[in-house]
């Protein structure tokens, strides 16, 4: 465990809320695309019943199983991290990858075209300046084929048009991502062997047979490189966060939505944790997290183990969704606790 004297520096916390399906949405809509009723289009829909479903725990392959895993249905590949210059001007960063399947196959057309795909990707690229106040979002949307997006191991590549992750060497990632505003050139080397979530990275997220994921984290992997903002680049460092999930499932029902955490320590330590929440604001029991020792070890949690409450929340001006945006954490268990803010978790 790590050293009993106060943690003084969270190097990232990154924490996204996702709330309030409005009353009568199916749960699942988070979790799936939506296709416009245009029948001339014949725009396929998805048919889960024929993806392979996340049922036990599996056998992991690295490298093979940095890639795609197309016989699910949902994948992506999630960078967060929190940078800073010399000057400690601090930074975050998000650079995220999904992957969303049609079908397991490519339906048997007469004229086959390179342009089709059953394989649809998208990408979030976000900047937050702190000392600006400032907060830059992009997405994008394309299909997985003719070089426009995809996702292979050997050697690790994920990408969307000119947004990547790249593998330069094992163990080092490039990521990139460029906007007219603002752009991101970041290395990123890993330092612990990958950290399985959940039963060696069987995450289950509801009590339905195969509502679940395989689920692993790279953390505490130490970053630099540059930031450019409205042409003004800084060199920065940091650590950055590293998620890579698939699965063939959706909400439970009466589940409305989740806040997920991830933090990284001054010490090398880690703490993942997802709340899974009810309609009436309960948790649902299969909420769960994991603790990581500086040297990789694991130890898990249960929505048992911590005290998580929420100190402030965010009203949509658009929707008027009222999303968490403030918590104090304590999980008793390992003598963590949030005093005041949560930037200032320690080990009392």
């Amino acid at each position: 465990m790590p050293s009993q004297s106060p943690i003084l520096h969270i190097l990232w916390v990154i924490c996204l809320s996702f709330l309030c399906l409005l009353p009568g949405q199916p749960a699942e809509a988070s979790a799936q695309l939506t296709w416009l009723d245009v029948p001339q289009l014949d725009v396929p829909q998805p048919d889960t019943a024929s993806f392979r479903k996340v049922l036990e725990p599996q056998i992991w392959n690295f490298p093979q199983d940095l890639g795609a895993h197309e016989a699910y249905q949902t994948e992506w590949w999630y960078y967060t991290g929190n940078l800073q210059t010399s000057a400690e001007r601090p930074f975050g960063f998000q650079l995220t990858f999904f992957r969303q399947a049609l079908n397991p196959i490519v339906p048997t057309v007469s004229h086959p075209s390179h342009w089709r795909s059953n394989q649809i990707y998208s990408a979030h690229f976000t900047v937050s300046d702190i000392t600006d106040r400032r907060f830059y979002p992009y997405e994008r949307f394309s299909r997985g084929t003719v070089n426009l997006a995809g996702a292979v191991a050997k050697p690790y590549h994920v990408w969307l048009e000119d947004w990547s992750a790249t593998e330069l060497e094992p163990g080092k990632v490039r990521l990139q991502a460029q906007t007219p505003d603002v752009s991101l050139d970041l290395v990123v080397t890993q330092t612990l062997p990958p950290i399985l979530q959940g039963d060696r990275g069987f995450s289950v997220k509801g009590l339905e047979p195969g509502n679940a994921s395989y689920y692993y984290s790279l953390v505490q992997q130490p970053s630099v490189g540059t930031i450019t903002i409205d042409g003004k680049s800084y060199d920065v460092t940091g650590t950055t966060w590293k998620d890579h999930e698939y699965s063939t499932s959706s909400l439970s029902a009466g589940t409305v939505g989740w806040d997920w955490f991830s933090m990284q320590f001054d010490n090398g330590s880690a703490l993942m944790l997802y709340l899974l929440r009810h309609d009436d604001g309960t948790l649902e029991s299969t909420s769960a997290g994991t603790f990581i020792e500086s040297t990789g070890e694991t130890q898990p949690l249960s929505w048992q183990d911590w005290q998580v409450n929420v100190l402030d929340t965010w009203k949509s001006p658009q929707s008027g969704a009222i999303y968490p945006a403030k918590w104090s954490i304590a999980i008793p268990k390992l003598n963590l606790t949030c005093k005041d803010s949560p930037s200032c978790l320690t080990r009392s």
